[in-house]
């Protein structure tokens, strides 16, 4: 049938399976746009306050679902503004697939008025993206663009596509959506027998779990490896939930923020056996001296991955979930109740811990027992982001909604609604600090108009926290430029766009304010005040090994 490029479009999303969209009208994008009217009881569309909540909201709807989130956006500014976003996507390993639309064929390359490279500036933080110009192979470029963003180890795709495209007209034929199998081409025995052979020797093994292990579902082999071998497990900021944080052998995060215990019984492990993960520069501390006594086994989908930050003594290639179906078996049941029993010590003596008082530790665990540990986490980045990592316990593996890699303040309230969009059975709560929030506020209009039950928890310290931290700890006390010194009502600010707002200080008031959100079917806004002082324990000085973490305890010896 003869179709133009927008009805194109909005037929091949069908056929991907795509009911949402996230975005953001505009005059290149306008076509796009009034073919998405005619079908609005086919694609519904989010309108967010912002392109960058529009590509936010698609990154929290494809980690919350495991499904191609879908953002729009018009040339120019509306472009520019999703590259915040698609860098988070991208530096996550997220499925994301954003649509912009550009000026017509004859005005590309004059300046013409809202014309941008934007397929130039995104080519370094995208998986892949094209400009699509001809009418004819729009229907197949979108078809592989979603294979890019879901294929092997998943990111962004970026379809730039000309205005006079979206109203040309050709022939589409319909066609049903390819299944993107597990990347498997580059395992092979020979590697599976190597990393199999390490592993039987290892008689301190320590299992460490990336966002890779997540991506792929590999929970219920994690879960089985753990066992055979009779080892402790952490993770990652991405790993977390892939998993569970309630199992005797997990021992919590690695890392500048990790627990001791992982962070010291990785340096005295013989064997580290690291799924998914691409040892970036804050869980190695100083390289030279990370897992030093330990022979490192890394599977990862990314070949690149391999031997970029970590030289290993044996890797395999493939997806997480899918190497492990295939090691498991090579694998005989082994006791290392000595090795565990050390561990089972450092837990009992080295606990995560927190003084008493209203603190942001305490506002997470208050979280956790209310919501009984049912409940998407989104948080936006800085102190908050660190406790909710540590004192929330994570048991399911699309369950933390973060930005780890670019650390994108701002991302959590767009995250948080994509993630009710695409949950909306699920409790969704965004946990912030006040800093971050400032970013991207005007969401609280998309949460209201869409009256999505998010509850927007601000742990508002009045301070930019963890760069205080640093400047505290670092820099002498000099905190240039993070005293808030913000005279914000934050209720009246959530009042005005629609939203139920609290504002509490002590432990008391924020149960009671907590109960209420919970039995709400609307947005809610809880402005919590902790004091500007309070820290994130433990934590490893920049470029020192992991085995040198450090609490206020030893700041006090």
């Amino acid at each position: 049938m003869q179709l133009n490029g927008s009805q194109i479009v909005l037929e091949v999303l069908k056929e991907q399976g795509v009911d949402t969209v996230f975005g953001y009208p505009g005059g290149a994008i306008l076509n796009l746009y009034d073919e998405l009217y005619r079908q609005k009881d086919h694609i519904h569309h989010v309108l967010t306050s912002h392109e960058q909540g529009a590509a936010h909201a698609a990154d929290g709807y494809a980690r919350s679902t495991g499904r191609v989130g879908v953002c729009f956006a018009t040339s120019g500014p509306g472009a520019t503004n999703l590259v915040t976003g698609i860098g988070t996507a991208y530096m996550d390993s997220v499925p994301m697939v954003a649509i912009t639309c550009n000026v017509g064929v004859s005005l590309l390359g004059k300046d013409s008025f809202q014309e941008i490279d934007i397929a130039g500036i995104t080519t370094p933080i995208t998986k892949h993206n094209f400009i699509v110009k001809d009418v004819t192979v729009l229907a197949d470029t979108l078809r592989r663009a979603f294979r890019i963003a879901k294929k092997g180890r998943p990111g962004p795709v970026l379809v730039d596509i000309t205005k006079d495209v979206t109203s040309a007209k050709c022939f589409y034929e319909k066609k049903e959506a390819v299944v993107v199998e597990p990347e498997t081409s580059g395992i092979t025995d020979s590697d599976l027998e190597n990393a199999a052979h390490l592993i039987q020797k290892a008689k301190k093994p320590f299992i460490f779990v990336g966002g890779g292990a997540r991506i792929s579902g590999a929970d219920a082999e994690v879960k089985e490896l753990a066992k055979l071998l009779d080892a402790p497990v952490c993770d990652t900021l991405m790993g977390k939930g892939c998993f569970p944080g309630t199992d005797p052998r997990y021992t919590g995060m690695l890392g500048m923020h990790g627990t001791k215990v992982s962070n010291l019984g990785v340096s005295d492990c013989d064997l580290l056996l690291a799924l998914g993960t691409r040892f970036s520069d804050r869980i190695l501390g100083n390289p030279k001296k990370f897992a030093q006594h330990a022979k490192i086994v890394h599977i990862d989908v990314d070949p690149a991955e391999i031997n970029k930050n970590v030289v290993a003594d044996a890797s395999v290639i493939g997806d997480v979930k899918e190497v492990l179906h295939r090691l498991l078996p090579l694998l005989s049941k082994q006791d290392h109740s000595e090795w565990m029993s050390h561990i089972g010590s450092l837990k009992e003596t080295l606990p995560i811990k927190y003084e008493p008082g209203f603190t942001g530790p305490y506002i997470v665990e208050d979280i956790y027992k209310k919501t009984g540990g049912d409940a998407i986490i989104v948080t936006e980045v800085g102190q908050h982001q660190m406790w909710a990592a540590q004192y929330f316990k994570y048991n399911g593996t699309r369950q933390l909604l973060s930005s780890g890699g670019l650390g994108t303040m701002g991302y959590g309230l767009g995250a948080a609604i994509g993630a009710a969009v695409g949950n909306p059975k699920k409790r969704v709560i965004n946990i912030a600090g006040d800093g971050c929030f400032r970013m991207n506020m005007n969401e609280l209009i998309t949460a209201s108009r869409e009256k999505l039950p998010i509850i927007e928890v601000i742990i508002n310290n009045g301070v930019l926290g963890m760069v205080r931290q640093w400047q505290d700890l670092f820099y002498e006390e000099r905190y240039s430029e993070t005293t808030l010194y913000g005279q914000v009502d934050y209720v009246k600010l959530a009042e005005s766009m629609g939203v139920k707002g609290y504002c509490v200080g002590t432990e008391a008031e924020f149960d009671k304010a907590l109960d209420e959100a919970l039995s709400l079917s609307t947005p809610v806004l809880i402005d919590a005040h902790i004091d500007s002082d309070d820290k994130v324990w433990p934590m490893v000085a920049p470029g020192a090994p992991i085995r040198e973490c450090f609490d206020d305890s030893d700041l006090k010896k």
